[in-house]
C-alpha cells in the first residue's frame, strides 16, 4: 500500500514514521509513505499556494488550482477508482474510526490532503472522494491528523502486526479487556487470580466479560453497533 500525504510542512513528519511498527512495515515493503510538498506546485517564482478569501474575512485560503495540479501529478493513472482514494482532512468529514481505517487499508493508494491556514477552497471537493475528521476540535493543520490516520491504517495491513492481533484490540468490537504483568502484587494491588489458573477457556471468558463491562460503562455506543 502507498500513502501520499499532501502538505505544506513535510518536515513535520520527520520522526513519527521512523520507529516501531510503521518503520518495520516500510522496511518490509508492506507500506510506502510519500510526502508531497504542495508548495512545489505553487504559482510563479514565489510558489504561491494560497490567497485571501473572496468576500473578506481573516486568514488565507489554499487555492483549488494548486491542489488540483498536485493531485493530478501524484495520482497513479494505472489504478482503478476503487483502488485509489483522495481525502481532505477537515471539519466537515466523517469521523475517523476503526472501521474507516480497515476500509482504507484495503486501498492500493491513499492520498491525504492536509488543510492549513484558514481553510481550503471549497471547489477542491469536486475532485476528491471525501473528507475525514478526527474529532470535534480544531487542529492547526491536517498534518497531525494525517499521522494518526496513516498509523492506524498501516497497522491493519496484512503482515504488519501478528495475525489476529488487530481483531482483539479496542474498537474492533468492544473496548479491550484489562492487561496485567509482573509484579503479581504491587502496593496491595493484586492481579486477578483467574489469570494464573491455566484454564484458557475460563481466562478468555473472563476477558470477554471484562471487555463488555468496560464497554458498557465507558462506551455503550460501541455495544449498540455490534
Amino acid at each position: 500500500m502507498k500513502i501520499s500525504i499532501l502538505t505544506l510542512f513535510p518536515e513535520m513528519f520527520k520522526g513519527p514514521f521512523e520507529y516501531s511498527i510503521i518503520k518495520r512495515a516500510q522496511d518490509n515493503n508492506l507500506a510506502v509513505v510519500n510526502f508531497v510538498n504542495i508548495r512545489d506546485f505553487g504559482l510563479g517564482k514565489h510558489k504561491l499556494v494560497d490567497d485571501r478569501p473572496f468576500g473578506g474575512g481573516p486568514g488565507m485560503i489554499l487555492r483549488v488550482d494548486v491542489l488540483h495540479k498536485t493531485l493530478e501529478k501524484i495520482k497513479d493513472k494505472k489504478l482503478k477508482k476503487t483502488e485509489q482514494k483522495v481525502f481532505l482532512l477537515g471539519t466537515h468529514g466523517k469521523k475517523f474510526d476503526w472501521k474507516m481505517a480497515s476500509d482504507l487499508s484495503k486501498l492500493k493508494h491513499l492520498i491525504l490532503i492536509c488543510g492549513h491556514y484558514e481553510g481550503v477552497d471549497e471547489r477542491i471537493k469536486n475532485f476528491i472522494d471525501g473528507e475525514i475528521s478526527i474529532g470535534d476540535f480544531i487542529a492547526t493543520g491536517g498534518e497531525i491528523p494525517a499521522m494518526l490516520i496513516t498509523d492506524a491504517t498501516i497497522r491493519l495491513l496484512t503482515g504488519v502486526i501478528k495475525e489476529g492481533a488487530a481483531t482483539s484490540e479496542s474498537f474492533f468490537n468492544n473496548l479491550e479487556h484489562p492487561h496485567f504483568t509482573k509484579p503479581r502484587k504491587f502496593k496491595k494491588l493484586e492481579v486477578p487470580e483467574i489469570l494464573f489458573s491455566g484454564n484458557h477457556k475460563e481466562i478468555n471468558k473472563w476477558r470477554l466479560d471484562e471487555s463488555i463491562k468496560i464497554t458498557t460503562k465507558l462506551r455503550p455506543d460501541l455495544l449498540r453497533k455490534i
